[in-house]
């Protein structure tokens, strides 16, 4: 690192780091490609995410850079850059819609899968049925180098939790990482569960009444369920042996 950085940028940096690390286990990662995004704390509008060229798997605290708005790199280890194209969709998100410090985006085989259903992401699973109503859908424009694209995508997100992306991949945004990878968990899982399920002739599909039903049951216990899980994958990734010098406190 080559400046002082605040315990709670500290923070910041060891649970996106991690969050990474754990995306790589769970198998959404791609590559070199896609990226997860976190706000600093504090009064600057700045943002961590990973330098071009590493992959999920590898990403420590130390390893993430900051940027601006803009995408400009303003902290993190020296020389380090970052995919600006694929910067372009967190910028925008980060920028229009305030609340959503954190944006993971994934290029998963399943969810792209979803993404190119007509229905979208059915209600089959408890997983499917937490994110009714939080998702929008935005349909493919090419590669997510044009700005023009950027108020549709961020105009179909605003007010959900999610994207699915049509023929590309998903994305979530939240104002905390627990909160996105529980998002994101949920979602993936989904998807997965709606492929499996596509082998089938015949599909049960809940109703609308059960779906509400389950969200109101739910919903109430998120902010808790959302933190507990996040604790638990935290020491998940501990055992996995990728403790960096940033890490936060094991959990008692």
């Amino acid at each position: 690192m080559q400046e002082d950085i605040s315990e709670a940028e500290a923070k910041a940096r060891a649970e996106l780091a991690a969050a990474y690390r754990l995306a790589a286990h769970h198998g959404w990662d791609d590559g070199i490609g896609t990226h997860f995004s976190a706000r600093v704390p504090g009064p600057e509008t700045h943002f961590l995410l990973l330098p071009l060229g590493m992959m999920y798997e590898e990403v420590t605290a130390t390893s993430l850079v900051k940027v601006d708005l803009d995408g400009n790199v303003v902290g993190g280890p020296e020389g380090a850059r970052i995919n600006r194209a694929g910067f372009m969709i967190h910028s925008y998100i980060h920028r229009e819609i305030p609340e959503a410090h954190c944006v993971f985006h994934c290029h998963t085989v399943a969810g792209i899968a979803v993404g190119a259903q007509k229905r979208g992401l059915l209600p089959l699973s408890f997983h499917a049925m937490f994110l009714h109503d939080r998702l929008g859908y935005h349909d493919l424009e090419g590669v997510t180098v044009d700005e023009d694209e950027m108020p549709r995508m961020v105009e179909a997100l605003n007010g959900k939790n999610g994207l699915i992306l049509r023929n590309h991949g998903t994305l979530v945004a939240a104002p905390t990482i627990a909160e996105a990878f529980f998002y994101l968990f949920h979602l993936e899982k989904a998807c997965e569960i709606q492929v499996a399920a596509g082998a089938s002739s015949e599909l049960i599909i809940p109703s609308n009444a059960m779906v509400s039903h389950f969200r109101s049951q739910v919903d109430a216990g998120f902010d808790y369920i959302a933190q507990l899980t996040w604790e638990a994958m935290l020491r998940k990734d501990e055992r996995n042996g990728r403790r960096d010098p940033l890490h936060v406190p094991p959990i008692a």
